[in-house]
């Protein structure tokens, strides 16, 4: 019978390996890439490769081993160790019952048939038996165990790549306001619950949504990796639609652990505030309506992309910082407008009141007037939007200038003095 060894060691460090990488996806999988030394016999026939993700997608494992060596198939194991697998593996060995030394036959329950040195064979009780160490057939650690045939003796690099999952990132961004300048840090947050620690990694993420069957990320534990004022910074690159971002040192990811790294600082960032209410279809306007104005905060174009987010706004008033609103922000290409919602204003309200309606069997007619109040000590310049059909058979009279954007929505731009009230009436017209 050929003899089984085993040939790599049990954990990942550099030092143990010569290379290890894992790219992160925001859809809770990883890639994990490993080069470990193999040094094989010619009667060797199994490799057992320990300390693989417990989440590990078997149905992924690429492993390239050298040409010389022929895989015949593969196993996952994991062997989480209890009485009934201590039993199962010292059987034909040497145990100690009551500190004598005998021969572990057999067990069942909680029995156990031994024999003594004198060949006599007596039963025991499985819970007085001692075992002398953990046989090494046991894996305590999630393995993949390759069954082979080494053609010759040889020492060669192998590589193995393979999908975790419950492993995944996203992006988090802080926006810090003063005057019309901002600042605005972003943050990457590693979620590890895959079952493996990587320690001194390099590590990659890829933003974009990728086509997956499933997706589910779960809560837990997390700790900040700060990136000093001097660090490199992560570098991204476009790549077959998605954006690939490398941390530029090696990361420790524990188990149960979330990550977190500052991937991105943008210094006074010019900043626009900006206030809209959507209103009514006049046409269906029926009375008076009250309505809110959400305020925005628009960002100039940035030079990078960013992953999606939440985004969330501070500013400081009489050196106490406070939280003006979070936004939920989409993946967002370079030199793309950005616009955070930050929340309703106090101050500015609108309010829409049908003077009068003329409809016909053909025709719709509506007059309404619009008011917008500003209770602020600043002047501000108010955006409503109004949904309303263009076409042919559509009119609006008006002396207030207006435009229409994103299709059929009547746009005004009204601007309202501090402590003051700006009214104006339409009408409009439209065929049934």
């Amino acid at each position: 019978m050929k003899k089984t060894s085993l040939m790599l060691i049990a954990t990942l460090t550099l030092s143990q390996s010569l290379f290890a990488s894992l790219i992160v996806y925001n859809s809770n999988i990883g890639l994990v890439h490993e080069e470990r030394n193999i040094s094989l016999k010619k009667s060797d026939t199994q490799i057992i490769y320990k300390d693989v993700a417990s989440t590990i997608d078997t149905d992924s494992v690429n492993v390239k081993l050298p040409s010389w060596v022929t895989l015949y198939s593969q196993q996952y194991r994991y062997d989480k160790l209890t009485k009934n697998k201590l039993l199962d593996a010292y059987i034909g060995k040497n145990i100690q019952v009551n500190d004598r030394n005998v021969t572990l036959l057999s067990y069942s329950g909680s029995d156990a048939l031994v024999r003594e040195k004198n060949k006599q064979i007596r039963s025991v009780k499985s819970k007085d038996i001692t075992f002398e160490e953990i046989p090494k057939t046991l894996l305590l650690k999630p393995s993949l165990v390759w069954n082979i045939k080494a053609h010759k003796s040889l020492n060669a690099v192998m590589e193995l790549d393979y999908l975790i999952k419950n492993i995944s990132f996203k992006s988090d961004y802080i926006l810090n306001v003063k005057g019309d300048r901002a600042k605005l840090s972003g943050w990457i947050t590693i979620n590890n619950r895959s079952g493996k620690n990587f320690t001194n990694t390099e590590l990659s993420l890829l933003a974009g949504d990728i086509n997956r069957v499933q997706n589910e990320i779960q809560p837990v534990m997390y700790k900040q990796v700060r990136m000093l004022a001097d660090s490199p910074q992560v570098s991204q690159q476009a790549y077959e639609g998605y954006h690939f971002y490398t941390i530029p040192f090696k990361v420790t990811l524990a188990n149960n652990e979330k990550t977190q790294i500052k991937f991105l600082t943008k210094n006074a960032l010019k900043i626009k505030r900006e206030y809209e209410s959507r209103l009514s279809n006049p046409l269906y306007l029926r009375g008076e309506h009250k309505s809110d104005v959400t305020q925005f905060i628009s960002l100039e174009k940035l030079d990078i992309p960013l992953p999606q987010g939440i985004v969330r706004t501070y500013a400081k008033l009489k050196n106490q910082t406070i939280l003006l609103g979070q936004t939920q922000l989409a993946h967002t290409p370079k030199n793309t407008k950005i616009k955070l919602k930050i929340g309703k204003n106090f101050d500015i309200k609108t309010r829409q009141k049908v003077l009068k309606r003329e409809d016909t069997k053909q025709w719709l007619r509506s007059t309404v007037l619009y008011s917008v109040t500003n209770a602020s000590q600043e002047k501000k310049h108010v955006t409503l939007l109004v949904p309303f059909n263009k076409d042919i058979h559509s009119s609006i009279k008006t002396k207030q200038k207006y435009a229409f954007t994103k299709g059929n929505l009547v746009t005004f731009s009204i601007t309202v003095a501090p402590n003051a009230t700006k009214n104006f009436k339409v009408t409009y017209e439209s065929k049934r």
